[in-house]
């Protein structure tokens, strides 16, 4: 069978197209051969005859890009997309501004310091959204902020 037919053949049997079959140059005698499909397919099975490989996208640059990302890197104003509480939901924001300032008040109240109120009335006040970060808590504390 000439290689015309047999490349057409085997797209048939391996289910793929004309161009994705690979005929090894070497063994042409025995694809002259061959005769039938079934020929055809013991030639498939001793691997005369093979499916190429689907040209496969290549991830290096994703690679590259990922780790530029994790550095910090391409995540300026022109790389955001959606509103900022897509980004950064508000309840987790307030969840860690105000664990940080629980954390400062704890270690003030473990440290000795002079507290100018009670550590509970600043817990609750940090409870209540009164201070905007630890340095406002700290600065209360300690006595140099005005008393709002």
């Amino acid at each position: 069978m000439d290689d015309k037919q047999a490349r057409r053949m085997a797209a048939e049997i391996l289910k793929v197209g004309k161009t994705k079959v690979y005929i090894n140059p070497e063994e042409r005698e025995k694809i002259k051969e061959a005769m039938t499909k079934e020929d055809l397919r013991q030639l498939i099975k001793d691997r005369v005859i093979k499916k190429r490989q689907d040209n496969l996208q290549s991830r290096s640059r994703a690679r590259v890009l990922l780790e530029k990302k994790r550095k910090g890197r391409k995540k300026g104003q022109g790389k955001r997309t959606g509103k900022k509480n897509a980004r950064a939901k508000r309840k987790e924001n307030w969840i860690k501004n105000v664990r940080a300032q629980r954390r400062t008040l704890k270690e003030m109240k473990d440290s000795g310091v002079a507290l100018k109120k009670p550590a509970r009335k600043i817990y609750l006040m940090i409870k209540g959204g009164f201070f905007k970060g630890k340095k406002y808590v700290q600065a209360l504390v300690e006595g140099g902020a005005k008393n709002e």
